[in-house]
């Protein structure tokens, strides 16, 4: 049946027929495809997954490799320029027609419209499908395509390294694997920070240094490594501002396979001067330093365990969502040019027509969380999500989340510069990724294993 979904070209009447046939879909079956489906990757569909053609009517184009060289004159460490910067917006979805464009938008999307009528605007730009990636992570995705497997319950993955595990996903829990383990680049620092705006506009901004290895993306894995270490990445952060937090650090050995090892986490608290376990950074326990507008598990728009949802494949759509956000990410835009009340400005972002797999994830009866559903819209091309629905435990919309992505184009990859969680009942945001005047990304970033220790995370911690 799912096979059947892929091939039907998006518009409104296709829509609503792929998310009529996707109730029949399990997501219990976590079967390898065969030779024959994985030989479809590069030919009608991307090395990635992605449908290559464009769209009936050509809002969406053919994906041609995505953005394949840096601009004249860029150099590694440098802010990314907006290379499309003389494009012009197509029209400006408000208030005021936000309806005639509903077929397109999200339940979540169109929330925002209502609850902000006089100030919350998309402004739509064509389409362009830049995300790009090194070419071992494409021929990992093919080499490992026929053997990549959940674990039990689908609370891991493995036979499988380096690329996107199921490029032909066949359920909710292959689709939101994929997004986990997409290519993001290998060993990363980030400077930059995070915002929670009240409801009148007030801030404070909160400094993060981030280093990561993402131990599954390093060219010389191989799914035995992975196996053996079962690390999917390693994550230190420490907090740089304000003075009231600074030195509060993070350490996160992620797995893969968190049936057999969960996730393990440290943080180096400075006002007890010790490194202690920290089982509940996870699912919905709040994220740091969030004021409670986003959990653990939301950042990143979804991580972690995916045990206590049930995961349907709804299909496919097309969605207008944040894309070549060069805009936002500009270098030296003051942040309080960034940060408007009650969302961000809308004349940095940028959306565009994408298509993307719905994902559901619904609540089993005998856990617990405090997003009853959760709803992600996930790009086509790069796996990333750009968009997430959340409902609480009233089955009312909650939080309405997005990724304002980009081509890192130095790398290549397409990741997130800001992304925004809004709470619909307390009119606030959290923006997450603040960078227009630190240091850009470094993403060959001379860190090794023994800066992901302990020991490490207690020396950070008192700098």
């Amino acid at each position: 049946m799912l096979n059947q979904l892929k091939n039907i070209k998006t518009g409104p009447l296709a829509i609503a027929l792929t998310l009529a046939l996707s109730a029949t879909v399990s997501t219990s079956a976590f079967g390898k495809i065969t030779e024959q489906e994985a030989n479809r990757l590069g030919q009608d569909l991307t090395a990635l997954g992605a449908e290559k053609a464009g769209n009936a009517d050509g809002s969406i184009p053919a994906w041609t490799g995505g953005i394949t060289k840096t601009p004249d004159g860029f150099k590694a460490g440098q802010h990314h320029s907006n290379i499309f910067a003389d494009d012009k917006a197509l029209f400006v979805i408000d208030s005021k027609n936000y309806q005639q464009y509903a077929a397109f938008l999200s339940p979540g999307q169109q929330a925002l419209f209502k609850l902000y009528p006089d100030t919350f605007k998309m402004p739509v730009y064509p389409t362009r499908r830049t995300a790009s990636y090194p070419q071992y992570v494409y021929d990992a995705t093919k080499q490992y395509a026929t053997t990549a497997e959940l674990v039990e319950q689908g609370n891991g993955v493995t036979g499988t390294a380096r690329g996107i595990p199921f490029p032909i996903p066949e359920n909710g829990l292959e689709a939101i694997w994929n997004h986990i383990l997409r290519y993001r680049g290998e060993k990363i620092t980030r400077n930059g920070g995070q915002a929670m705006p009240t409801a009148g506009g007030d801030y404070t901004f909160i400094g993060f240094d981030d280093k990561v290895i993402f131990q599954y993306s390093l060219p010389e894995s191989t799914p035995e490594q992975l196996a053996q270490s079962n690390i999917l990445f390693k994550l230190s952060q420490q907090v740089t501002s304000p003075a009231r937090l600074r030195g509060t650090a993070l350490l996160v050995h992620e797995t893969m396979d968190q049936v057999k090892t969960p996730r393990n986490a440290w943080t180096y608290n400075t006002g007890q001067r010790r490194v202690r376990k920290a089982p509940n950074v996870a699912y919905d326990a709040p994220g740091t330093a969030s004021d409670g507008l986003r959990t653990n598990d939301d950042l990143d728009m979804f991580n972690g365990s995916p045990n206590r949802y049930n995961w349907t494949l709804k299909g496919k759509q097309e969605l207008y969502i944040p894309y070549n956000s060069y805009k936002l990410h500009q270098q030296g835009i003051d942040y309080d040019d960034i940060l408007h009340p009650g969302h961000i400005n809308p004349e940095l972002t940028r959306f565009e027509k994408h298509r993307v797999w719905v994902v559901e994830a619904t609540l089993k009866e005998d856990m617990r969380h405090l997003y009853k559903k959760r709803v992600f819209f996930i790009d086509e091309d790069s796996w990333q999500i750009h968009v997430a629905d959340v409902y609480d435990n009233r089955d009312e919309l909650y939080r309405v989340n997005m990724a304002h992505g980009l081509n890192y184009y130095e790398v290549p990859t397409h990741w997130s510069t800001l992304d925004v969680y809004h709470d619909l009942s307390s009119r606030r945001y959290l923006a997450i990724g603040l960078d227009n005047n630190e240091k850009m990304y470094d993403f060959d970033a001379d860190i090794t294993g023994k800066d992901f220790t302990t020991q490490a995370l207690r020396r950070a911690g008192r700098r």
